[in-house]
């Protein structure tokens, strides 16, 4: 989507807004996901924003990633994982959010460092030495908002999990002009996103 909002030379987020004009759930959702980030619907200096929006188990969700780049060293830094969700009538909040929140973490995890791979017929990564998931001190700000609904409650588990890579590889967009077009991002393929030049925020 974002690839299409580009060639058409528009702001992701108003492309999918105009998209969405007649799914009233979805809009809301995304609506909420560019006003909250931070508190604030501008971007930071020198940071980042990408954004996605996935209708699935019956329930929409919209996830925005904030992300800054360090050139000289070669660094990727992810700020904030800001997740808007309506998922019906909400039995229990926190459970909801501590889904939410792990969601983000597992999503960054595949994206920047879920890797298997086969040697001599057997895979190598054994055990979270050599498949790392993301550390403390890579944690983002995860921002959590559950939509008030009457609505009959929806899946709210997995939901989470699948916006978190496309919204990252958007705000790596934003900021190199650069697609990501394989995961997970490994010091190989980041380091020849960063012969992109950056770009303003878009979202």
């Amino acid at each position: 989507m974002d690839e299409l909002a580009a060639a058409a030379k528009k702001d992701p987020y108003e492309f999918r807004r105009h998209l969405l004009d007649k799914a009233p759930r979805h809009l809301a959702v995304l609506e909420l996901a560019r006003k909250r980030p931070g508190g604030t619907s501008r971007c930071p200096v020198a940071r980042f924003r990408g954004i996605a929006v996935l209708f699935a188990f019956e329930s929409y969700a919209a996830q925005v990633v904030e992300i800054s780049v360090n050139r000289s060293a070669k660094t990727l830094k992810v700020h904030r994982g800001g997740l808007r969700r309506d998922v019906g009538q909400v039995v229990n909040p926190s459970t909801i959010t501590a889904q939410s929140e792990s969601a983000v973490v597992y999503g960054l995890s595949s994206a920047l460092h879920g890797n298997i791979t086969i040697a001599g017929g057997r895979v190598k990564e054994t055990s979270f030495d050599t498949y790392p998931v993301l550390r403390m001190d890579e944690m983002p700000v995860i921002e959590v908002h559950i939509v008030a609904s009457t609505e009959k409650p929806t899946g709210a588990g997995e939901l989470s999990v699948p916006p978190v890579g496309p919204a990252l590889c958007n705000a790596i967009f934003a900021a190199t002009s650069k697609r990501i077009r394989r995961l997970p991002i490994r010091p190989k393929i980041w380091r020849r996103v960063l012969v992109g030049q950056a770009s303003a925020c878009l979202v």
